[in-house]
């Protein structure tokens, strides 16, 4: 089956797609294209999928670079390939040609950016804590100490969870309020003491703020759509034992 791969208009020309599950060598709740070594699935089936995103971002399966992600403020800076343990951050970043930057999700947000006239690109995974605790902004600093400007920076969000799938409870929103009391404007009603949380207006907020030259979220939520995107959350609700990791890539 072939690759389903979204993307966005304003990251053009750059390379990059926010890849879909389908078109993947994985079966069972794996089903699809699951990329996510940290999952229980066949490794064999893992690396096949990798090997069809490399494919498709034409690249060397060496050179989707990734980290091991910890929904962490830290950002990797990278100029070839990563050999032995992947290091510990959410986000990448390089100005080097033919590296394809990628992040694994499952309901939190994979953002990608660039600076095409600086060829510059990063990739960042932007959960709620991430987010909250400054990845976005400190993907773009990164991304300055290359040659990028944040004025002349794109940044996409690709599929992630719904304000309409994310309910949450009271602490959680103190948490956000204890940062800035305008952040009550990312949370709405829901039942009893519940509220439902709006990840991606948050994330293109921060990055507004930040000062890029434009920010989207590509409009796609991975709770409410199966047959497309995993979903840890989902997968949590339905009992399941695990659950797939989309990827995102970027290259120059």
């Amino acid at each position: 089956m072939t690759l389903e791969i979204l993307t966005s208009d304003m990251l053009s020309p750059v390379r990059h797609g926010f890849f879909c599950r389908r078109g993947g060598a994985s079966s069972g709740i794996f089903s699809g294209l699951n990329c996510g070594h940290g999952s229980t699935d066949l490794s064999e089936a893992v690396a096949l999928n990798r090997r069809r995103v490399a494919q498709a971002m034409d690249v060397t399966p060496e050179a989707l670079i990734g980290v091991n992600q910890i929904h962490s403020p830290t950002v990797l800076t990278v100029d070839g390939p990563i050999n032995g343990d992947k290091p510990k951050a959410d986000a990448v970043v390089t100005a080097t040609p033919n590296l394809a930057l990628t992040i694994l999700t499952a309901d939190c947000q994979p953002v990608l950016f660039a600076d095409p006239d600086a060829n510059v690109i990063g990739a960042a995974h932007a959960g709620w804590r991430g987010a909250l605790d400054g990845v976005l902004e400190a993907t773009l600093d990164a991304m300055e100490a290359l040659g990028a400007q944040r004025d002349n920076t794109v940044a996409v969000i690709g599929p992630t969870i719904s304000q309409q799938a994310y309910e949450v409870g009271p602490e959680f929103m103190d948490q956000f309020l204890a940062d800035s009391s305008d952040n009550t404007r990312f949370f709405a009603n829901g039942q009893d003491d519940r509220l439902q949380f709006d990840l991606p207006s948050f994330g293109l907020h921060r990055l507004r703020q930040a000062g890029v030259k434009h920010a989207e979220w590509i409009r796609h939520c991975t709770y409410s759509d199966p047959a497309r995107f995993y979903s840890y959350r989902r997968a949590t609700h339905a009992n399941e034992a695990d659950y797939g990791r989309l990827i995102s890539a970027i290259r120059l």
